[in-house]
């Protein structure tokens, strides 16, 4: 890994470094995301990545602590997922998906089911998590259809879930805490519960199937971490109870893996480690390495059956202009590659055991809520945070690329990242913290 340029140390900004002619040039024509247009401080104009490390227009470079949303689970410009794109790009960036297939899609699919559980084997490719999401509430709810059961349109989900920012989705979103809830009157209404932790919250979600199972098409679960609606965990007999709930009353189970999938949880999936085949899987994310925008819902024979018809009706009728784009596919298969050759689930046991002994000593400082990891997940929970955008400045102050948001910090690393990187990191959270409470 290329070392800071020694004309800059890592978070120490050139005060006199003019911004370059494009950031001031463009900057007033973008919408940023998740972001008060009027009082977020100004972006950091970006130029390179290259491992775990971001290239500032200044000449600084941050540690990056969130793997660009998760996604970048090799880390940067990876030689290999490169030379992958480009051979494809030199035969064919891009050919529609209806009526035509190519290699990387029809290999990918193949992949994907063979690493998957149980019968999870037919895969419709899309370009987004959000999307890919839509697609399994759709297919949930034309299974009922097809088979001539009517009036299955609702779903069961979960209070500190997330599942993207398009309607549809944001409809199986916390309703109440979450960052959708301005658009109520909008949404469709679908039944959220708490997720069936102890005795009390198994008995509501009991009590909400018993009442709302027949008009129902299915539960959807971020399985293990439910992640932007809080880093909140749970553990796999959760997952248990509700595929069996599921079973019980023949309720298809969709995972949204889209934060969980590809090892992040320090198994390849986390549905499989909670040894739960859920009926519909969504993935995206790391999917491609961080590299480009893919995602994929992927279902079990059962439910890819009934669409299987003579009945044109009967055919799922949603089609991403650019699905299964095969530079996105060529990606993800130089992803799984590297999975395959690389010690990615060996790296991430090594992160969350130094993620536990790093963020350890947050633990007992004022206003610290709670102090959690899993697999390559380090989660440090407030009290409150009172200015976010401002923590986020000052972590990039010391050089680093921290995120948080609502009231917790947390760190989710590419799994490529060295041990001193990652030592930099906590100790980035702990010392600003600490530094915080005093």
């Amino acid at each position: 890994m290329a070392s800071t340029p020694s004309n800059h140390s890592a978070g120490t900004s050139p005060q006199a470094a003019p911004a370059p002619d494009w950031y001031r040039a463009g900057l007033g024509h973008i919408w940023r995301p998740y972001a008060q247009m009027k009082t977020i401080r100004p972006p950091l104009p970006t130029v390179g990545t290259h491992g775990t490390r971001i290239t500032l227009a200044d000449g600084r470079e941050l540690i990056d602590g969130i793997a660009s949303w998760w996604t970048a689970c090799h880390g940067y410009n990876h030689p290999h997922i490169r030379r992958a794109v480009e051979r494809q790009l030199a035969a064919m960036p891009h050919v529609m998906f209806g009526g035509l297939v190519h290699e990387p899609a029809l290999t990918l699919a193949r992949r994907l089911a063979a690493l998957l559980p149980g019968d999870l084997e037919h895969v419709f490719f899309s370009e987004s998590g959000s999307v890919a999401v839509e697609v399994a509430m759709k297919m949930a709810v034309q299974f009922w259809l097809n088979r001539g059961a009517r009036g299955r349109s609702k779903f069961l989900a979960f209070t500190g879930g997330y599942h993207g920012d398009t309607t549809g989705a944001m409809a199986v979103c916390d309703p109440g805490d979450g960052m959708h809830r301005l658009f109520h009157d909008l949404l469709p209404r679908h039944n959220i519960v708490d997720l069936p932790q102890d005795e009390a919250t198994i008995a509501a979600f009991e009590r909400s199937l018993d009442e709302h199972a027949h008009e129902l098409a299915g539960i959807i679960v971020e399985p293990l971490v439910q992640g932007a609606g809080g880093m909140r965990f749970h553990d796999a007999a959760v997952l248990r109870r509700l595929r069996d709930a599921a079973d019980r009353r023949g309720l298809l189970l969709i995972l949204d893996e889209i934060f969980t999938g590809f090892g992040r949880t320090g198994a390849m999936f986390a549905c499989a480690a909670a040894s739960v085949v859920p009926d519909i899987v969504t993935l995206g994310k790391a999917l491609t390495g961080g590299t480009l925008p893919l995602a994929a819902t992927v279902a079990r024979a059962h439910v890819f059956d009934a669409f299987w018809s003579d009945d044109p009706g009967h055919a799922l009728m949603h089609g991403p202009t650019y699905m299964a784009n095969p530079l996105a596919c060529a990606a993800a298969n130089a992803s799984l590659d590297l999975f395959e050759t690389e010690p990615r689930l060996a790296q991430v046991a090594a992160i969350a055991q130094a993620l536990r002994d790093g963020l350890e000593p947050c633990r007992g400082l004022p206003g610290v809520k709670d102090t959690r990891v899993t697999g390559a997940i380090g989660v440090v929970e407030l009290h409150r945070i009172d200015d976010v955008d401002g923590m986020r400045a000052r972590f990039a102050d010391k050089g680093v690329f921290i995120r948080p948001f609502g009231n917790i910090v947390y760190l989710t690393p590419s799994f490529t990242i060295t041990a001193d990187d990652l030592v930099v990191l906590t100790n980035a959270v702990v010392g600003l913290l600490t530094a915080r409470s005093s």
